[in-house]
């Protein structure tokens, strides 16, 4: 157990000093975040002409509002603590690999539902927005994080050959 606290904390340390590198910023994460933009964007205007996005923002043609996609609500931070778990628990590197593929996208599939949720909330009632952008999504996300973490530890138990009946009994 103290094997995985420390690898944890050392891998979160690790990957969230990378996160605030200046290049890393401006090379990967400033792209994704607008990325998550384009594609909310893209999800909303099927249903919603009245959307329209530049960079990291989402607004409304009609009324302006707008919500700007910040550091923070993007998903990376979320994504580095399902990593870092993945990572510091005991499995095959193949596994860690599947799991944070997997992990990743259901970590940004949700946040995409956060992402345009918000939006709306936002145009209908500014204090229902703030509550559920400071409160609510905070803790559905990291909820997201740990329903992930446990559905691949469930995963990586089954993978495990079964140990001999006689094991037990010794």
């Amino acid at each position: 157990m103290l094997r995985f606290f420390v690898i944890f904390i050392a891998v979160l340390a690790v990957l969230f000093r990378i996160d605030m590198l200046d290049e890393v910023q401006r090379v990967a994460i400033e792209p994704w975040t607008s990325l998550l933009a384009t594609v909310s964007a893209a999800l909303m205007t099927p249903l919603d002409a009245d959307v329209a996005h530049q960079g990291r923002i989402l607004m409304s043609r009609a009324t302006g509002f707008a919500v700007s996609i910040e550091a923070g609500c993007n998903g990376v931070e979320a994504a580095i603590i399902l990593i870092a778990g993945m990572i510091a628990f005991p499995s095959k590197w193949s596994h860690k690999l599947v799991g944070i593929a997997i992990g990743i996208a259901a970590v940004q599939g949700v946040n995409l539902l956060r992402i345009i949720s918000l939006y709306y909330l936002g145009k209908w009632n500014m204090t229902v927005f703030e509550f559920a952008h400071l409160y609510l999504w905070q803790a559905l996300i990291m909820l997201d994080v740990l329903v992930v973490w446990m559905l691949w530890i469930r995963w990586i138990a089954k993978q495990q050959p079964a140990e001999p009946e006689a094991a037990h009994a010794a």
